[in-house]
């Protein structure tokens, strides 16, 4: 079957900033989604901020296996009550990619418990990503590393949880690094944090980074999803009075 994939999309600067219409003029979601439906195994949703629930209603969610976020100015406009129902989809199995700056979403951070604060510099420099787990399923068809001309640089100390596996490392012309790829298993679900695309830099048109983001979307999808998180009763398997 295919994966039923939702791309949301805070689209925001792609309406107001000029830099960013130049580089996604009809949104980053879009961009994305545009590589991706060449896989005839990926079924894509959009979503935005400005759309009704956030275009994340009950019906698209329940018809989402992987949900990709990106957000950055407004992340504080998302309903918490939104956040709540992907919250308890994800921990039913639903798998969750956050994409840079959705490292500061509600979403991620209730996910991590965490702050997820790092360093950072709007310099737009060279960013180098070295493959770290080449036996990973998101690094499959990768070389060992791959550079990026521009990216805003996210740093350590990244303040989240010890992730489950780390796919990506990457070092900036700065000299900071950042475990810029980070798999986490929560309840259920999977989640793909990954840091490269900030929005007046062209990373989401580099083959690499589209690359990555197909092999989350395939490695999040869902085994199976939880109909419930409640507690079930249940009658023994054994007799308790011999």
């Amino acid at each position: 079957m295919a994966i039923k994939l939702t791309i949301w999309n805070e689209f925001v600067h792609e309406r107001r900033d000029d830099a960013v219409k130049a580089l996604y003029s009809d949104g980053i979601h879009k961009v994305i989604g545009r590589y991706l439906e060449k896989n005839p195994d990926i079924e894509i949703t959009y979503a935005t901020l400005d759309q009704p629930e956030h275009g994340l209603t009950d019906q698209v969610l329940d018809n989402t296996d992987v949900l990709i976020w990106w957000g950055h100015c407004k992340q504080y406009m998302v309903h918490d009550e939104i956040v709540e129902k992907v919250f308890d989809r994800v921990l039913r199995g639903m798998g969750l990619i956050a994409l840079h700056s959705a490292r500061g979403s509600k979403i991620f951070k209730k996910l991590m418990g965490t702050s997820c604060a790092l360093r950072t510099r709007r310099a737009s420099e060279k960013e180098r990503l070295w493959v770290v787990d080449p036996s990973h399923p998101i690094a499959e068809g990768l070389d060992p590393y791959f550079e990026l001309v521009h990216e805003e640089m996210f740093g350590e100390w990244f303040d989240i949880p010890t992730p489950d596996a780390v796919v990506f490392i990457g070092w900036y012309k700065g000299g900071e690094v950042l475990r810029s790829g980070c798999c986490f298993n929560r309840g259920n679900g999977k989640i793909f944090f990954f840091q490269p695309g900030h929005e007046t830099d062209p990373s989401f048109h580099n083959e690499n980074v589209l690359k990555v983001i197909e092999n989350a979307v395939k490695w999040c999808r869902p085994a199976k999803m939880l109909d419930s998180l409640k507690a079930i009763p249940c009658e023994p398997l054994e007799p308790l009075n011999p």
